[in-house]
């Protein structure tokens, strides 16, 4: 990249405006990177946008039917329900997620021994696979803890929750909140370390107790951390698949059924044009979540 200098004339005055030329080098390392995003991110993205139009399951013969599918999808309760369990799935997990998180990166970098080491332990879930760790999970809540139940007498162990219409998703929560805590701690670790502990010393001159600093001084300035946490989690817990497959598997039923899991089933059934239209949906639906999200932090220095 060069600088070039253009001399503006304005009136009886001269201004010196540097402007920056990119090289046409740069713009050939970009091409390989531009062409493997259309092929493999566009061009599916345009194609099954247009197969949502369609009556198609995906090979052979199609024929246009306009808006039918989009319709229909509308009125499907299955898909319905998917939205409701998807949305409300995500706004649990991201309140556990970023509570648990937030309060063991407090204690992760308080004056504690051995935290280096502890840090390192609480990190290991985030470079598991998900799928692996739904069926440890399963395992656990079929056979472990309906075990335990048995043992001690406690009837209410005794039952797999993942029998359970009402209470299979806890569980879901509770297993995708287990592998998503890690990379939110870290995020937080990074924003309580960047607080100047000048900060905290004149708080304790002060008298402030540690609640008092956690809460108005510790909060506030890590703000911008948690905005970001909650937005890359929301959106991140929109696109929960292999969780759900290994630990419910939609069920009972389809209790547990996400949007993705929707969308993958009805492909897998034959119903690509309707379920390219529920992914479109989809889409514009997590475009929007992204634009009232951006539109929320605009103005605001997040780091």
């Amino acid at each position: 990249m060069s600088t070039t200098t253009t001399i503006v004339t304005r009136g009886d005055s001269k201004i010196a405006r540097s402007t920056k030329r990119v090289e046409p080098i740069y713009y050939l390392f970009l091409l390989p990177s531009l062409i493997l995003f259309t092929l493999a991110i566009t061009v599916p993205a345009v194609m099954g946008i247009f197969s949502s139009f369609t009556d198609s399951i995906g090979i052979g013969d199609w024929s246009f039917n306009g808006l039918t599918n989009y319709i229909a999808a509308f009125g499907d309760p299955a898909i319905l329900q998917s939205y409701l369990f998807t949305f409300g799935f995500s706004l649990a997990t991201v309140i556990v997620v970023n509570v648990i998180a937030f309060l063991l990166a407090v204690g992760l970098t308080s004056r504690i021994r051995f935290k280096t080491g502890l840090r390192t332990i609480f990190v290991i879930p985030m470079v598991i696979s998900g799928i692996i760790i739904a069926y440890v999970f399963n395992f656990l809540f079929s056979n472990s803890i309906p075990a335990l139940g048995t043992a001690t007498g406690m009837e209410w162990l005794q039952t797999s929750i993942l029998a359970s219409p009402d209470l299979a998703w806890v569980a879901i929560v509770i297993v995708t909140a287990w592998q998503a805590i890690p990379g939110t701690l870290l995020i937080y670790i990074a924003g309580l370390l960047s607080v100047p502990g000048e900060v905290y010393e004149a708080a304790d001159i002060d008298g402030a107790t540690k609640l008092q600093q956690l809460t108005r001084i510790t909060l506030p300035l890590v703000a911008g951390y948690v905005v970001i946490n909650v937005i890359l989690g929301f959106k991140g817990f929109l696109n929960a698949y292999d969780i759900i497959v290994g630990l419910t598997g939609g069920g009972p039923g389809t209790a547990t059924r996400s949007v993705a899991m929707t969308i993958i089933t009805g492909f897998n059934g034959g119903d690509y044009a309707y379920q390219m239209a529920n992914a479109t949906i989809f889409f514009v639906v997590a475009i929007l979540i992204s634009l009232l999200q951006l539109s929320m932090t605009r103005g605001r220095n997040a780091l």
